[in-house]
């Protein structure tokens, strides 16, 4: 993937932890770093966010992209069908979360990051994460989710209901979970901080309907409404297209 290389970009293959992580950087950038977290999707790993994390980065951006649980490097699943999503995809979200802390403060301490200058953008059940390790913690300055949701609950409900999926004992205490770290339960930490939610409108992977129910409430609490965007793409499927990643580069610029 020489591809991707260029003279005023660095990357570089860490660990922070066991967390396996591909990270860019502005070559000849001084002193402390503006820095986003870009979380990959379900069935996903790091590798294959390495254009938008280069995008990011040309920009101005460090990036950081991790890969998650059950994905990547980490003893990835032999299949990411529905059986094992049922199994994983909210105890991989917990993890990310669970993660995160260490993420960033090991890029304040090691890697310049500026702690006054930190942002999270994720695709997919990447957004979901990007909306909980943003509640989470309240010192993140910028979020961005594609395709994903800030509305937990529903969300969880539309895809039980899609893939027709019963509940056992497991999931029900993983829904209590769900319930208690759902961003659409926070919106106190979340007010007048700068959100962004890009969502095509035929989405038939994760619905748009939890994002449209989070900005239609949370929207009335914004003193500033320009710091809460929600931009839906018609007739666009659960795809990131071009158009995504200028609007996440704006909004970074105004809020980062």
């Amino acid at each position: 993937m020489s591809y991707l290389k260029a003279n005023n970009i660095i990357e570089e293959k860490i660990y922070i932890g066991e967390i396996p992580i591909i990270l860019f950087k502005p070559k000849d950038k001084k002193g402390l770093l503006p820095t986003i977290i870009f979380y990959h999707g379900w069935s996903s790993k790091k590798e294959f966010q390495r254009m938008r994390g280069f995008i990011l980065s040309t920009v101005g951006y460090q990036v950081v992209i991790p890969d998650a649980i059950h994905h990547g490097e980490r003893n990835p699943i032999d299949d990411y069908n529905i059986e094992n999503a049922t199994k994983y995809f909210w105890d991989t979200i917990f993890n990310n979360i669970k993660e995160s802390d260490t993420i960033i403060d090991e890029m304040i301490s090691n890697h310049n990051a500026d702690p006054t200058r930190i942002g999270v953008i994720g695709n997919s059940m990447g957004g979901f994460t990007s909306a909980g390790v943003f509640v989470h913690n309240p010192k993140i300055k910028a979020l961005v989710v594609l395709n994903g949701s800030c509305g937990w609950e529903n969300s969880n409900r539309i895809l039980k209901e899609s893939f027709k999926i019963y509940m056992s004992r497991d999931l029900m205490e993983t829904e209590e979970d769900i319930i208690n770290m759902d961003p659409m339960n926070g919106l106190h930490r979340l007010k007048d901080r700068a959100i962004l939610m890009l969502h095509g409108d035929k989405d038939s992977v994760v619905s748009i309907e939890s994002q449209r129910i989070f900005y239609n409430k949370i929207k009335p609490l914004y003193k500033d409404k320009n710091k809460i965007g929600f931009i839906e793409y018609p007739n666009l499927n659960h795809f990131v297209t071009t158009n995504m990643m200028e609007e996440s580069i704006i909004w970074f610029h105004k809020y980062l």
